[in-house]
């Protein structure tokens, strides 16, 4: 085995150890305000996220080759060791925003690996793919989530302003189970595209897999094992982080919840087709969580719990960029010695 085939599986190794943090990380994503409501008991609601997870990585490709644009790393053990840092910065923002319950970003955290590696080895970032297709729908995305629940939820106020409240409720607790879904289905359109991504920039970078500029394409064992790996992580549950979207910023009620979760599968499934852009399926969620519950009265979000969770978004990624420079930085020590 050469050296350069040993530092690539390496590689696709913490790729979807990546995959399956960020499957435990973001599962409170699809399954929080159903669980919270009752609309579905948590077992029942991993295993749909599970599935709905691992069906949704075989729906697209788009979002994987725009993160595999994000940096051009040079086709050597070098290149292949900047990709490898990225993914470590990941995972350790990803494991610190995960102990302490907060709704970070794997997607920003990813993103900010891979550019602060890049930075700190000295290879070209490609910042109008990271302005275009990663910061400025970091910022649009959640304000169009705060306003399309706000919006979405006063309709459905409106629509059943007559109706039993009672059999209102029961009606949007089935009704949830397929916004659930559909919040699932596009976390793993969305998420697990991204190791995808990640992967085929390192099979690129390795020489054993043609540039998508060349006519390389993704092979499918990679996006069977992206899939694979984001629906255990999803499994494994992330019960800190659902206790904070689900109970924590606000008590939902299920016409809340399936508003919530249907503005966002909304806007996942618009930026993966339309915008080819890796937005964050935390931020959606959870801005859309915050929107539907600011119609009941804005004192009944818990805007002090929102602006830890606003504190962690603004952090990944420099942190992430952070741990990877440093990662980046031993790694290449450890190469020269």
């Amino acid at each position: 085995m050469t050296v350069t085939l040993a530092i690539v599986i390496a590689v696709v190794v913490v790729a979807l150890v990546f995959d399956y943090t960020n499957g435990f990380h973001d599962a409170a994503n699809a399954i929080a305000t159903s669980v919270s409501t009752r609309a579905l008991t948590p077992r029942i609601a991993l295993a749909l996220a599970a599935i709905m997870n691992f069906v949704g990585a075989f729906l697209g490709q788009k979002v994987a080759h725009t993160v595999s644009d994000v940096i051009s790393p040079p086709q050597n053990n070098h290149g292949l060791i900047i990709v490898m840092a990225g993914l470590v910065g990941a995972i350790a923002w990803n494991l610190i925003t995960w102990y302490f319950g907060l709704p970070s970003s794997s997607s920003h955290a990813l993103i900010g690996g891979l550019v602060g590696a890049a930075i700190a080895g000295g290879v070209t970032v490609s910042w109008d793919t990271v302005v275009e297709k990663v910061v400025i729908p970091m910022f649009l995305s959640p304000l169009f989530a705060f306003a399309a629940g706000f919006a979405v939820m006063l309709l459905v106020f409106w629509i059943f302003r007559k109706a039993n409240p009672h059999k209102a409720n029961r009606g949007f607790r089935i009704s949830q189970t397929i916004s659930a879904a559909a919040m699932a289905l596009g976390h793993g359109l969305q998420d697990a595209q991204k190791t995808m991504g990640v992967i085929f920039l390192a099979l690129v970078t390795g020489g054993y897999v043609l540039p998508e500029s060349e006519g390389g394409e993704l092979p499918i064992w990679v996006i069977f094992a992206a899939a694979a790996a984001i629906s255990l992580g999803t499994w494994a549950g992330g019960w800190r982080i659902m206790r904070t979207l689900g109970r924590r910023i606000i008590h939902l009620d299920p016409p809340q919840g399936f508003a919530a979760e249907t503005v966002a599968a909304s806007v996942l499934y618009t930026t993966a087709y339309v915008y080819e852009a890796p937005i964050s399926t935390t931020h959606t969620i959870t801005s859309a969580v915050m929107g539907v519950g600011a119609t009941k009265r804005l004192s009944a979000v818990r805007w002090g719990v929102a602006r830890t969770i606003l504190t962690a978004w603004v952090l990944t990624f420099p942190m992430a960029a952070s741990a990877a420079a440093v990662t980046y930085w031993i790694l290449h020590l450890i190469t020269r010695l």
